[in-house]
Formats: structure tokens, sequence, C-alpha cells
């Protein structure tokens, strides 16, 4: 799936709103990007000196809280010379930018009329600066760039909100993120303070990507929705999820003691059933593709809830636990147990996974190392 990004070079000034005072800045481009014709981004490119940076920073404007900043490269910030920063509006604001403007060029005049325009708060959203996430801050100095990206340049809201995102997308940015933080930051690093950023990454996702069913009611008859009694569910248990567009699904984030992989629970009305899946964060790769095979069959041997399902075409591993509650109510203890023994069988059996594909352990060695 190609993108097509269409840029605009911009070379005004625009002026955004704050919570304290107006923030001008010196716009470089504005960009759209398309994916399948639709637009699915908008990014602004600016410049600023280091003056002001340093009200950007010190106020964490842009959404740049210290938890989402990936460790500086090439150095520390000259205090001369303009800084660079490219942000990206947040996902949930684009329809409305994208109302009056079809084209980079008329994205970028629209938003300059806003800052001739009265007040108003509706279209001033666009204008905030907390309506942008920013994506990397640099700047060019004699011996190259210094700068840093951060979380949401490793894991795109675009991204967050594509429904066709893929469980390898959404692991890999959250993991190359984490691994630079904890390279750059292993030295000093406490576990305390290891654990607090990870609490700040898992909130601002939250903040993101959590959906929003204040209108949702519980049902006590049997014709509840299934869909409603699980996003009841993961809302009230507190777990971070995207609702799939035009489906009855939610895509989640979990992370065990062994790994962390996307997972998706299903509601199935019709047929009044709920299906979660935990899907292996690694594919298999086709020389490994009987092996996973045997490591399967031997590991659903005796499941209780739930089994292992392998697509042999493209290696993709998952387990898959699930409950028909065709003349009952689907109440919140009895999804419980299909969520969490689910994917506790997938972190106790995700270390044999990792050491079938990745080094020549017997298949019944890595079973025996499981189950004993």
């Amino acid at each position: 799936m190609s993108n097509h990004i269409e840029n605009f070079p911009l070379g005004k000034e625009l002026t955004l709103n704050d919570s304290s005072n107006p923030l001008t800045i010196h716009t470089t481009s504005l960009s759209l990007t398309k994916q399948n014709h639709q637009i699915i981004e908008c990014r602004l490119t600016f410049q600023v000196t280091p003056e002001l940076y340093h009200r950007i920073d010190t106020e964490k404007l842009f959404n740049l809280k210290p938890e989402v900043r990936a460790p500086m490269s090439g150095g520390n910030f000259l205090p001369s010379g303009d800084i660079q920063i490219e942000t990206t509006l947040q996902p949930d604001l684009l329809p409305q930018l994208l109302e009056k403007a079809s084209t980079a060029e008329e994205a970028a005049n629209y938003l300059l009329q806003l800052c001739q325009q009265p007040e108003n708060p509706l279209t001033n959203k666009l204008l905030s600066t907390e309506s942008w996430l920013c994506l990397s801050v640099k700047q060019q100095q004699p011996n190259g760039e210094v700068g840093y990206n951060t979380f949401w340049n490793y894991l795109n809201p675009s991204t967050i909100n594509d429904p066709e995102a893929t469980s390898e997308e959404l692991s890999a940015g959250i993991v190359n993120f984490f691994q630079e933080w904890t390279q750059a930051n292993l030295a000093e690093a406490t576990q305390n303070a290891t654990s607090e950023f990870l609490e700040g990454i898992s909130s601002i996702f939250n903040e993101l990507v959590d959906e929003t069913f204040s209108d949702t009611e519980e049902d006590t008859t049997t014709n509840q929705s299934i869909f409603t009694a699980i996003v009841n569910f993961f809302e009230s248990d507190q777990w971070q999820f995207v609702k799939i567009p035009e489906t009855s699904a939610l895509r989640l984030l979990f992370r065990g003691e062994n790994g962390q992989w996307t997972c998706y629970a299903q509601a199935r009305e019709e047929q009044r059933q709920f299906v979660f899946y935990s899907i292996c964060p690694v594919k298999a790769p086709e020389n490994k593709r009987l092996a996973i095979t045997e490591f399967i069959t031997r590991a659903n041997y005796g499941m209780i809830m739930g089994n292992f399902e392998f697509d042999f075409d493209d290696g993709e591993i998952r387990y898959k636990t699930s409950i028909d509650v065709k003349e009952d109510n689907l109440s919140l203890a009895l999804i419980k147990p299909i969520a969490y023994a689910n994917v506790m069988t997938m972190d106790e059996y995700l270390p044999g996974i990792m050491a079938v594909i990745e080094s020549e352990v017997e298949v019944k060695e890595a079973i025996l190392r499981i189950e004993g």
C-alpha cells in the first residue's frame, strides 16, 4: 500500500494559540499524505528561533512531553540558528480541515485565513498548539544535523487510526522507540524511571486512541449488543483500544512478561458470539513453517480454553478464545476469562515460538520447556 505526499511551500508567518500567549511561527511547508486517494495525514513544518524553542520546550507545546522524546542525536542545540519543527495534525481534526480543503495549497491558505478571522473556538482549534503533535525537532549546524524525533515519528497517529494497519507496523514503531530510549538511558535509568516512562507512554497513547463510548448503556436483556458488552468491559478494565471503522471489532495492545502484541476483540452479533485473538508479534518464515506447524499441534493438544491457529501461507500465528451466548447475556464476568486466558497463553508460549523460529531448538524440547 503506497502513500502519495503532496507538499506545498509556505514561507509565511502563522500565529497559533496556546493556553497563555499567541505563538507566531515561520512556516516552511504543509503537506498532505494520501493513501488510496484518501487524505490520511496533514503535516506542518516550521522554523523558530532558539529563544522561541526554549518556550516551546519549557511549556511542552505541540505535545512535547518528556516521555515522548527520543534521545538527542549529534550533540546539543546551538544558541544561534533556526530550529526546524515538524508536526502532524491530530487525526480527529483532519475531517474539519478537509471540509475546507482538498489540496495542500488549499489547506495552507485556509489556515492562514483563520489567523485573520475573529476568535472562533471551533475553527481556531486547528490553530491550537495542542492540536498538533510534534514529530521531530532539528537544527542544522556546521558539523551536521542535531536534534531528536518523538514517539509519534515512530508510531504515526495516522497508522494507529488506520483499520488496515498490521500488528507488525504497530509493534515495530513502539519497539523501535523504546529500544532507542532504553539504549540512551540504560546507564542512568532505574526500574522506577523505566516504569514512569512506560506509564507516561501508556497515558499518551490512551489519550490519542482510546475511543469514548459515553452514550453506551448496559443492557441486561438477551438482546444486548455483543459489541456494547465488549466495549464496556475493555473500558472498565482500562485497556487501550481502537474501534475499527465499519466493523464490530476492537484492536488492542497487550504487554506481557515475554513480549508485546496486538489483539482483536470481535463481536459476531448474528451468531451471538464473542471472539478474542492474540496475534503473535512475529511471523514464521517459510523455512520454519513445518516446525511451527508441529509446535502448534503439540501446544493445542490438551488445551481447554481456546487454541492456536497458524496461517501456513503467510506465517501468521494467533491464539483464539471465544464464547457463544445465544441464550444468555454477555456479561463482564464472562468476557474477562476469555480475554485473560488468551493473553496469558500467548505470553506463556511466546518464548517457545521464538525459540523455534530464531534458533535450532527442537520443537519437542521447546514444548517441554513450557509444559514440563
